[in-house]
């Protein structure tokens, strides 16, 4: 049995559970909020997008998933038969897929993966809880510093420069990160930018002060598997 990185070794037994492999399209969507929920799915390869319409109409994206994560988990132990966020593909790949009848027997019978099962979700909620925390404290200006934060935490490679975050994204993909809206983005970015705390290539980003984002939204330090945007 394989092990993927997304989630703790046990979960790996989840994958004997696989009703089928789906390919998934960059663009696409694997499935969309308010649609009917009756699996959850394993990343095998390709990135995903989750997020979710806020009331106003803007997107706020929550986390990016990866290799090994689980997807729509969120509904396993809720009688609500339909999906609460949305998750579109940004990068072609494979998903498991996972009857959700079938992984509820799996947990009931199985203490052991049920207990690393149950700490693994509990993690994911300590991270949105972080994330909401910021963008509620310290606003939009929060909101993009622990962004550019999480995703050095996830992305970051070193350099004599400082980190670059190894992942393409738009402004208006990054204000989906922040709630607000591009323009706000443009702005601080730029403010940023003349301060020389980052610089951007092409699209990519360095960070050159990463202390100074730290300090400015008074960082708790999180761990890197805590303060991420995976």
């Amino acid at each position: 049995m394989q092990s993927y990185a997304g989630a703790p070794a046990k979960l790996t037994e989840l994958l004997k559970l696989t009703h089928h492999i789906q390919k998934i399209e960059k663009g696409h969507f694997l499935f969309q909020e308010g649609s009917p929920s009756k699996e959850i799915y394993i990343l095998l390869s390709g990135l995903i997008q989750i997020s979710k319409i806020i009331p106003d109409g803007r997107e706020l994206t929550l986390r990016i998933c990866s290799e090994g994560d689980l997807i729509g988990e969120l509904n396993i132990f809720c009688s609500t038969p339909k999906n609460l966020l949305s998750a579109k593909v940004t990068e072609s790949g494979e998903v498991a897929v996972i009857m959700k009848d079938a992984l509820e027997a799996k947990l009931a019978s199985d203490q052991v993966l049920a207990l690393e099962f149950m700490k693994w979700m509990s993690q994911h909620y300590r991270k949105t809880q972080t994330k909401f925390r910021d963008l509620v404290l310290h606003g939009k200006k929060g909101a993009l510093y622990s962004t550019l934060i999480r995703m050095a935490n996830s992305y970051g490679v070193k350099t004599n420069n400082g980190i670059m975050i190894d992942l393409l994204l738009t402004n208006q993909e990054v204000a989906n990160f922040c709630g607000t809206s591009r323009e706000v983005v443009n702005r601080l970015l730029s403010e940023l930018r003349k301060k020389g705390v980052i610089s951007i290539n092409k699209g990519i980003i360095t960070i050159h002060q990463l202390p100074y984002l730290k300090k400015e939204i008074d960082c708790e330090n999180c761990p890197k598997e805590i303060c991420n945007i995976d």
